[in-house]
């Protein structure tokens, strides 16, 4: 049934997010879908989209955090930010391979020795 919601999003404009879902939505959800459902599933997946629609309409209802568009789209008012901050100078490359690996119970080379777990 995971397919058909997708279908149900996308067969649905947003003024059919605050109106009850009818039998006909369900049937042609269901031809789009191209699946056969009985009466019964019929009648829980009305159910289910019926929830599913008021749960979205609840989330359009939310605020934002600015009501300007443009304000909206400055990055700096997203939700999300990246919060990782930039590398400083790289180490040089191989400056403590031998540190490391001097604490390694068995190395061969620059390498660590471990135990064999997978087959060829």
């Amino acid at each position: 049934m995971g397919s058909i919601f997708v279908y149900f999003i996308l067969a649905l404009n947003n003024d059919k997010l605050n109106s009850m879902l009818t039998r006909d939505d369900v049937n042609n959800l269901a031809n789009l879908a191209r699946i056969a459902l009985s009466e019964e599933e019929k009648d829980k997946l009305q159910k289910d989209m019926e929830s599913i629609l008021g749960y979205v309409s609840e989330l359009q209802k939310a605020p934002t955090p600015s009501d300007s568009e443009t304000e909206r789209q400055n990055p700096k008012n997203y939700y999300l930010r990246n919060v990782m901050r930039e590398d400083g100078d790289a180490f040089e490359s191989g400056l403590n391979t031998e540190t490391i690996l001097s604490q390694a119970p068995k190395r061969k080379g620059n390498y660590f020795v471990t135990k064999k777990i997978l087959d060829n």
